[in-house]
C-alpha cells in the first residue's frame, strides 16, 4: 500500500515542503531509504523501530520503501522522524488515517515514543498556511513559536501515541492558540539596561543616540573600565520598537538555527549579540557544510557587539565587508546558494594601544611601534565602513560618586523615535527606511551643503586624507544630527559634529 505525507525542509529561512511516499510490498523483505536523506535521516530507523515497538505496533517484516520527494534536494536532520512512522504504519494497515494528508506532520521521536523540539519551525508554519494545509502537528515544545501563524491549527503532542489515537480513533488534539498583536504589544518595551545606569560619558552618549536615529555603525575606543561595553549593551533600549514585520523577520533567523526557547513565541525585542574574539570566520557570517546562519544574521534587526575588536583574527573582520554594504550574506557551495539578510547596528569596541590606554595616560607602556602594529590590525577599508568613531575617556571619581541618576532611556529613544519617523516619511517611496542605508544616489538627493558646509568638508578631506566612503560617511551621519534637531536641511554644526566623529582618520595615537 502506497501513502503520501507531508513535512517540511529548511532552504535558507524560508521552508519547502517535503512528501514522504511510503509503500509496503508484501513481495520482498527490507528498508530502503531515498531521496538524498542526511546520516541522521538514515539512523532514524532504529529510533523508529524502538519507539513503535515501546507502543505497542512494529516496522513490519516486508519490503518498505521510503522517497522523500523532491528527490533532488538533501533532507537534513531527524524532524521527519514522525512522518516517516507514521507512514509505515499508515502503509502497513496497522492504523487509519484517512485525512493524513491535510496536516504537516514534524518530529524528532525518542526510543520511547515522546518527541523532542525541532528547528525551523516558524517558517514550516508559514509555509503550511500559504499551501493551503489545513494544520500543523509537531512536537509540543515548538507549539507556541508555530501558533505566531494565523489561520493555521497548531497541535502539540508529547509523544506518537497522541498522533496515532487522533487520526485511528479520533481523539481530539489540544490546539494551540495565541494572540500574536497582544503577546508583541505586551513585551515589546521590555529592557535589562538603562542609560541612566552610565556615569558621565555625555560625549559618548550622544554618539550612541546619533548612532541609533540612523543605524549608524559606530566604533568605541578607550581605556578598561572607561563603559565601553555598559554603553553597548544599553543601545537596544533606545533603538526603535520591532514593527511586526520586522519581528516575525528575526524570530524566523532564530528558529532556524534553533535558538527559540520553548516558552517563546515571537521575539519583540532587538537582538543583541556579542561573539568571543575567538570565533571563526563561518561562525560569523554563516555557513557550514550544512549551511546555517551566522552571527550577522542572529543580529538581523539589532545589534552586533565586537567586544575588542583588534582581539578578532583579520580574517574574520574582512569577510564582514561585503554584509555591511549590501546587508545580506550569500553562502554559496556546488549545487545551490542560501541567502542570510544581514541588516545589523554594528558596534565595536577597543582599546587605545596594547597596554589599553592612551598615550597621555601615565599607565600607558606600549611604545609607538607596538601601538601602529596594532591598530594596525583593523584595515582601512573595514574602519571605513563604520560612520562613528568615538573616544570613550576615563570616568573620574567626581563623576562614579555623583548618586544622581543620568538621563533615562525612554527620553533619548523619544528623539530617536522623532528622528527615525522622519527619516521613514523622507523614505517612503524608496526601498530603505533610515539615514545608514541611504547609497549615493539619495546622498546626493537628501544631502545638500550650503557653502560654508562644503568648504568645511572639504578642508576636513584635505588635512585627514578622507575616502570617498568616509566623505558619504560624514554626510549621513550629518543628515540624521540635522533629523536629530529637526532641521530640514544640513548646516556646518552638523557636518563639524560629524567629522568629530571620525576618530581614527586623525592624526592621534596611531601615528
Amino acid at each position: 500500500m502506497l501513502v503520501k505525507i507531508y513535512g517540511s525542509a529548511i532552504h535558507g529561512v524560508s521552508a519547502q515542503i517535503i512528501t514522504i511516499e511510503v509503500n509496503v510490498d508484501t513481495a520482498g523483505v527490507g528498508y530502503h531509504l531515498v531521496g538524498l536523506p542526511d546520516n541522521a535521516i538514515k539512523e532514524s530507523s532504529y529510533r523508529i523501530s524502538a519507539a513503535l515497538k515501546n507502543g505497542g505496533f512494529k516496522i513490519p517484516g516486508k519490503k518498505i520503501t521510503i522517497n522523500m520527494a523532491p528527490a533532488d534536494l538533501r533532507k537534513e536532520g531527524s524532524a521527519y522522524d514522525l512522518s516517516i512512522a507514521l507512514g509505515i504504519l499508515v502503509a502497513s494497515d496497522q492504523i487509519v488515517a484517512e485525512n493524513i494528508g491535510d496536516y504537516i506532520i514534524m518530529g524528532e521521536l525518542s526510543l520511547d515514543g515522546s518527541l523532542q523540539p525541532i528547528k525551523g519551525v516558524l517558517p514550516i508554519a508559514i509555509k503550511a498556511r500559504e499551501d493551503g494545509f489545513k494544520g500543523i502537528i509537531l512536537p509540543k515544545q515548538n507549539t507556541r513559536e508555530a501558533a505566531i501563524v494565523n489561520s493555521l491549527e497548531v497541535y502539540g503532542v508529547e509523544n506518537i501515541k497522541e498522533v496515532i489515537d487522533f487520526f485511528n480513533e479520533g481523539i481530539p488534539l489540544e490546539r494551540t492558540e495565541i494572540d500574536t498583536r497582544k503577546e508583541f504589544q505586551d513585551r515589546i518595551n521590555y529592557f535589562p539596561f538603562d542609560f541612566s545606569e552610565v556615569k558621565g560619558q555625555e560625549t559618548a552618549k550622544r554618539a550612541m543616540e546619533v548612532a541609533a536615529a540612523g543605524g549608524h555603525n559606530i566604533i568605541l575606543i578607550g581605556p578598561p573600565g572607561s563603559g565601553k561595553t555598559m554603553l553597548a549593551k544599553r543601545v537596544p533600549s533606545i533603538l526603535p520598537p520591532l514593527t511586526l514585520k520586522e519581528a516575525l523577520e528575526t524570530t524566523k533567523i532564530h528558529s532556524v538555527a534553533g535558538k527559540i526557547g520553548t516558552e517563546t513565541s515571537l521575539m519583540t525585542i532587538r537582538p543583541f549579540r556579542s561573539p568571543h574574539h575567538t570565533i571563526s570566520d563561518v561562525a560569523l557570517v554563516g555557513g557550514g557544510s550544512y549551511p546555517q546562519p551566522g552571527e550577522i544574521s542572529l543580529a538581523h534587526n539589532g545589534v552586533l557587539f565586537l567586544d575588542e575588536m583588534p582581539e578578532f583574527k583579520r580574517t574574520v573582520l574582512e569577510v564582514m565587508r561585503q554584509p555591511l554594504e549590501d546587508r545580506e550574506v550569500t553562502i554559496s557551495r556546488a549545487k545551490f546558494s542560501v541567502n542570510y539578510p544581514a541588516s545589523f547596528m554594528l558596534i565595536a569596541s577597543m582599546n587605545p594601544s596594547p597596554s589599553g590606554y592612551f598615550p597621555d595616560d601615565p599607565n600607558n607602556t606600549s611604545s609607538a611601534l607596538e601601538m601602529q602594529r596594532y591598530m594596525n590590525k583593523l584595515s582601512g577599508p573595514l574602519l571605513d565602513r563604520i560612520d562613528i568613531h568615538i573616544e570613550v575617556q576615563k570616568v573620574e571619581f567626581e563623576q562614579l560618586s555623583d548618586r544622581r541618576k543620568g538621563e533615562q532611556s525612554e527620553a533619548i529613544r523619544q528623539r530617536v523615535l522623532k528622528a527615525r519617523e522622519k527619516q521613514t516619511e523622507r523614505y517612503q517611496d524608496l526601498e530603505m527606511s533610515y539615514n545608514a542605508q541611504m547609497g549615493p544616489k539619495e546622498i546626493e538627493k537628501f544631502c545638500e551643503l550650503d557653502e560654508t558646509s562644503k568648504n568645511l568638508i572639504k578642508t576636513a578631506m584635505e588635512k585627514l586624507n578622507l575616502s570617498a566612503r568616509a566623505y558619504d560617511r560624514i554626510l549621513k551621519v550629518s543628515r540624521t544630527i540635522a533629523d536629530l534637531e529637526d532641521s530640514e536641511k544640513i548646516n556646518s554644526e552638523h557636518i563639524s559634529e560629524a567629522i568629530q566623529y571620525r576618530s581614527l582618520d586623525r592624526e592621534f595615537w596611531n601615528v
